[in-house]
């Protein structure tokens, strides 16, 4: 997710008269822009610049795992200042204590605003030294948020996908979550970014899966636990919470454990 997510929404309501439409009246519009400039004055959280950007978790001698986080802010763990509560943290934590018992080297290549056409830098980054095993991707929020066209941000994500899966890299990506949870935007402009990030993730889909890659759901998965409980945000209402971030991370788990069996112990 971005960090400055009002500003991103207002831009967005100034360029496209599509907005009058979806609220039904030249009066609806108004709220709505009324809205977005609210969404901006707000407060956002930060990227914490404290959080290491590499870790090792899990016992010395275990299979070692070098995962990689690709992505927006969610990929940084923007709205928790510890290691630990971050979405790759928790995904690192999960993967030592589980079954397979690997011995995880997490990085992240994540830059907090990204878009899905930011991905091809992130992807030379990744690759570069030692070559990760597995490669989460988390993106699509300011693609929603900024109105890109999904077929076009998937677009970008299949090839990124594609690239890493050319390095023989697994590749699990979260789609775009539940914009229609965020508490930071209030309806009915929280109603039109859901739709608009369903759309992305439904193009997204598509576009990982035929590049190669694997899909997890974060909006059909974690969008209602999201939609019932404030906790699993942050105190700006827009990024996860620690607590969220757990819920991203035992969604996404399943498939980042096959990915890693698949991969091989190197």
């Amino acid at each position: 997710m971005n960090s400055t997510p009002g500003g991103r929404l207002a831009g967005w309501l100034a360029r496209t008269a599509a907005a009058s439409l979806l609220a039904g009246t030249i009066g609806g519009a108004a709220v709505l822009a009324g809205q977005a400039v609210v969404a901006r004055s707000r407060r956002y959280a930060q990227p914490e610049l404290g959080l290491a950007l590499r870790a090792t978790v899990g016992r010395t001698g275990a299979p070692p795992l070098r995962l990689v986080l690709l992505g927006d802010s969610s990929a940084l763990g923007v709205g928790v200042d510890r290691l630990g509560d971050t979405i790759g943290g928790q995904l690192a934590e999960l993967l030592a204590e589980g079954p397979a018992g690997r011995q995880v080297r997490l990085s992240s290549v994540g830059v907090s605003g990204s878009r899905s056409t930011d991905l091809a830098t992130q992807v030379a980054r990744a690759l570069l030294g030692e070559q990760p095993d597995v490669a989460v991707i988390l993106i699509g929020a300011n693609d929603a948020t900024t109105l890109r066209r999904p077929a076009d941000a998937a677009a970008y994500l299949g090839a990124a996908v594609h690239r890493l899966r050319q390095a023989g890299v697994e590749v699990v990506v979260g789609t775009c979550p539940d914009l229609g949870a965020v508490r930071a935007i209030a309806p009915p402009l929280r109603q039109i970014v859901g739709w608009v990030g369903r759309q992305v993730g439904r193009a997204q889909t598509k576009a990982v899966l035929d590049a190669g890659g694997t899909v997890v759901d974060l909006a059909a998965e974690t969008g209602q636990v999201f939609r019932a409980d404030p906790g699993t945000f942050c105190h700006d209402g827009y990024h996860p919470s620690a607590d969220g971030y757990r819920v991203w991370a035992h969604a996404l788990l399943p498939a980042v454990a096959a990915a890693a069996a698949v991969s091989p112990r190197r």
